[in-house]
């Protein structure tokens, strides 16, 4: 009798040796990484603005751009911010707003803290 195959298994299992091979990869986990931040920018950006009670117009007169400009800034993918750009829409947004930058070294983050002696 000739064994049925389970294409369903077959598949489930092609992706995830797949999606390993794609983990082990630098150079894809570096654009994973950089898109995840592009994302998450400009959705806290709307968010914020929304937040704040703001709509597109409002954030436009707010910091001296139009419409159009905030819609760009706060598009999905968008990633040609300035850093006097992001200043200027973040206080625009009002004091209970902050805009954070980090730099930060990724190989002392791995690295277990040292108890002080």
């Amino acid at each position: 009798m000739e064994r049925k195959r389970d294409l369903i298994a077959e598949g489930a299992a092609s992706y995830s040796r797949w999606k390993d091979e794609l983990k082990a990869d630098p150079e894809y986990q570096r654009v994973y990484t950089e898109e995840a931040a592009k994302k998450e920018l400009w959705l806290q950006m709307v968010e914020a603005r929304t937040t704040a009670g703001l709509t597109q117009e409002q954030m436009a007169k707010k910091i001296g751009v139009s419409q159009a400009q905030v819609a760009r800034i706060e598009k999905r993918g968008y990633d040609a911010y300035t850093l006097t750009t992001l200043r200027r829409y973040v206080q625009a947004l009002g004091d209970e707003f902050a805009l954070e930058v980090k730099v930060r070294h990724l190989s002392q983050e791995k690295q277990p803290e040292q108890a002080l002696a």
